[in-house]
């Protein structure tokens, strides 16, 4: 038999069993909902010609452009090195540029390009489609987005992922 006791005591009363049940995972729930949400984008996204990671690349140049790789990828919390090879997709389908800066030729500049900038016009639609997908107004998927707040990494001072206020 488990016990149902924990060092910190903030689990008395709870069935040390039943919170091992793999329904019962947050990791689970939200891993499985991550591959759900890419499943809805995708077919939304491909007339754009875009992935789910391209699409994310986009929006945050859309935000702000041009900036430095490594400035992007803090933003989409990637690694550079996993980041460099969507950009250069990007830049083959005329998206993106990627030129180095004059003043320091180590930091790699990504900007976007006409075609870039015209691609926004045609995303404009996406979030539309993904609320009719999921049957949700704006207000519940910012719930849903806001609720995972404190498993995300942030990014303007706040605790990191696992950190306590």
């Amino acid at each position: 038999m488990s016990e149902e006791r924990t060092s910190a005591g903030a689990l008395d009363g709870v069935d040390a069993d039943a919170l091992l049940a793999l329904e019962n995972q947050l990791c689970f729930a939200i891993v499985t909902a991550a591959r759900n949400v890419v499943s809805i984008y995708r077919p939304v996204l491909e007339p754009l010609g875009l992935t789910h990671p391209q699409y994310l690349v986009m929006l945050a140049l859309w935000e702000h452009a041009p900036r430095s790789l490594g400035e992007l990828a803090d933003e989409l919390a990637m690694d550079p090195a996993t980041l460099s090879p969507l950009v250069k997709r990007l830049e083959t389908q005329g998206r993106v540029s990627r030129s180095r800066r004059v003043d320091d030729e180590r930091v790699l500049d990504i900007g976007l390009t006409d075609a870039g900038l015209a691609l926004r016009g045609d995303a404009l639609q996406v979030p539309g489609q993904i609320l009719a997908r999921v049957g949700m107004t704006v207000e519940q998927v910012a719930a849903v987005r806001d609720g995972l707040a404190p498993f995300a990494a942030r990014r303007e001072g706040g605790p990191a992922a696992g950190e306590r206020r």
